[in-house]
């Protein structure tokens, strides 16, 4: 039998953890038992303990987004103002850049990030949020960070790449397609179906290197909200943010269903003490659910 999403949940309940944050996104489990997570438009980095609630850890990001781990455990977090970087912030709060131009040129407004276990760092950098007279160069891309500091476009094959994630043996990357064009926009604002929506595969060879793009899976809709953040669980399962809720997909790209939520999340993310707590980010709030199968650890 094919999965359903009762094979997924241990409960359809979510459970309200904060509100009143600002603009939420970036939820990120730490091996120290708390979640950090960003309100982007208040540019602040936010934490939330099981037992203490919401406290600040960092002002300033600069948009602060996307957050992950590099591999000495160091806080990952893409800016898409000010600086337009990728940075990241060891255990003392010293943050420090770990990417800001390409060739030279600016990035647009890097998204969302991803550590590869061999150190390279992938992160996407979509397009049409920053004005064109502001962009350096013509494409949306998604780029690699070696470990040794070389930048380098991973793909430009991508409409408006968001959320990205490794399956879990890292062979491949999938990378949410959240529009194609400034129409995507004008469909949302008048409630058509949207047939961009979708998520992008690719295969990853040793060296680091993609290829093969292909849709993994169609995302099209009409509901609000687009695919934006994305995780994947340790059978291979991926979790993708859409139109009216979390998306789940097999590992073959067969359409389980969506979770439906109190309100429409940007991100999420796998926590607890063992990787069964999902930890969603719907603008202004924190909410957490129970899933069966742990996800992807980020260290």
């Amino acid at each position: 039998m094919p999965d359903t999403l009762d094979d997924i949940l241990e409960s359809p309940e979510h459970t309200l953890l904060a509100t009143d944050l600002g603009n939420t996104e970036g939820p990120l489990w730490h091996p120290e038992g708390y979640l950090t997570f960003v309100d982007l438009v208040g540019e602040r980095l936010l934490r939330w303990d099981p037992a203490g609630g919401v406290s600040v850890v960092r002002e300033g990001t600069g948009e602060g987004n996307g957050c992950t781990f590099d591999r000495q455990g160091h806080l990952l977090m893409c800016e898409g103002a000010d600086h337009r970087r990728v940075t990241s912030m060891d255990g003392n709060g010293t943050v420090t850049t770990v990417a800001e131009r390409w060739g030279g040129k600016r990035f647009h407004k890097p998204n969302d990030v991803v550590c590869r276990s061999d150190g390279s760092i992938y992160f996407t950098d979509p397009h049409l949020r920053l004005p064109e007279g502001q962009r350096e160069y013509d494409f949306a891309g998604v780029f690699r960070v070696s470990p040794d500091g070389q930048v380098s476009v991973a793909t430009d094959g991508c409409e408006y790449p968001n959320g990205l994630a490794f399956s879990p043996d890292e062979s491949v990357l999938y990378v949410a397609i959240s529009r194609e064009s400034q129409i995507c926009f004008e469909e949302a604002e008048k409630g058509q179906v949207c047939n961009h929506r979708k998520i992008r595969a690719f295969d990853v060879a040793p060296d680091g290197t993609l290829s093969n793009n292909r849709v993994f899976a169609s995302m099209s809709s009409a509901e609000v909200g687009v695919p934006d953040g994305m995780k994947v669980d340790t059978q291979g399962r991926v979790f993708c943010v859409g139109s009216g809720g979390i998306w789940v997909f097999a590992p073959d790209g067969a359409h389980i269903g969506v979770i439906k939520c109190p309100e429409v999340p940007r991100n999420l993310a796998f926590g607890g003490p063992d990787f069964r707590t999902v930890y969603t980010t719907p603008g202004v709030s924190l909410y957490s659910f129970r899933v069966k199968t742990p996800g992807i650890r980020p260290y």
